[in-house]
């Protein structure tokens, strides 16, 4: 009996004179690549060099590498400030919050368009779902601020339960609902495409054996629904802790106000304001760069505690 490593699928090995052959070959197939590798090294390769600009004392007349280095000076006065821990406590509450809420909300909202039988409603369901999620930035934070102004219907609302009707982006205690109340509005419908997908590859003689064992629509859902898209959860759960401390900016920026800069004001936000308003590129720098380790950390750490747990990962 032959060993059944003989039968192993070793990885081929490529001579310069095979690789010359299968560039001649297949020309117009790598030279369709160039296009893609310039917009990696132009856009994500060589912006990489601006990391050095967080260990410097930055002179725009002098340039970055002619600037003094002042090592980890920068990091130093920025968890030493009064700012360190307001930004980074507010953009773990509004990441925990996003999990905790439109999170579980996006799948739920999913399996409950699978269970929609009547495919014109159901396709219209979606299409009105998706709709925010197209509308530009700006006007979506027009229509925010209009809705929760003074005269908008949701301050109307809300006056009509608390007898006080203000500007609720002027209260520090109603960011947060609005914040995520929006994003729910916004993301909800077009986060559930993914969860959509999965569920029709679930098997469907799953679903009829369960009929068979009893199972209602309730116990079909938890048992064979769910186990079925897990490791779709699973994953993209990952990834949206490994962007907990990368909540954008760009809402922030178009919704907040002095204010309610205590409980709005964020990472990102603080580095647009530091970088971009107060011409501290270094400072802002190394607050961005202290953000991106944080978030890679993140990842790592839920992406192994998935591998051992659960046995799905990333990588």
């Amino acid at each position: 009996m032959r060993d059944s490593s003989t039968f192993a699928i070793r990885p081929r090995k490529y001579s310069s004179a095979a690789i010359r052959k299968d560039f001649r070959k297949n020309k117009m197939l790598f030279l369709m690549l160039i296009p893609l590798i310039a917009y990696y090294l132009v856009f994500h390769y060589l912006p990489m060099a601006g990391i050095y600009l967080s260990f410097v004392d930055y002179k725009p007349k002098l340039g970055i590498f002619r600037s003094k280095f002042v090592g980890l000076q920068n990091f130093s006065d920025f968890f030493h400030s009064i700012y360190a821990w307001r930004v980074i406590r507010n953009t773990l509450v509004i990441s925990l919050s996003e999990i905790a809420i439109s999170f579980p909300l996006t799948i739920i909202f999913a399996l409950l368009l699978n269970e929609v039988i009547n495919r014109r409603f159901k396709r219209t369901l979606q299409t009105v779902s998706y709709l925010p999620y197209f509308i530009s930035m700006v006007v979506a934070a027009g229509i925010i601020k209009d809705a929760v102004s003074s005269r908008g219907f949701v301050s109307q609302f809300v006056g009509m339960l608390t007898g006080r009707t203000e500007d609720l982006l002027s209260r520090n205690q109603a960011w947060l609902p609005i914040y995520i109340i929006s994003g729910i509005w916004q993301n909800m419908g077009f986060g559930s495409i993914i969860y959509i997908a999965a569920l029709a590859g679930v098997d469907q003689e799953l679903y009829e054996a369960a009929v068979i064992d009893g199972a209602n629509r309730w116990k079909q859902t938890w048992h064979v629904t769910i186990p079925g898209i897990s490791g779709t959860i699973i994953i993209m759960l990952i990834l949206r802790i490994g962007n907990m401390l990368a909540v954008g900016y760009e809402k922030t920026i178009l919704l907040y106000n002095p204010q309610i800069y205590e409980r709005a004001d964020i990472i990102s936000s603080y580095v647009y304001r530091r970088g971009l308003q107060d011409f501290d590129y270094s400072y802002a720098s190394a607050v961005g760069l202290f953000n991106s380790i944080a978030n890679m950390t993140l990842l790592l750490i839920a992406n192994t505690l998935s591998r051992k747990m659960t046995e799905t990962s990333l990588f």
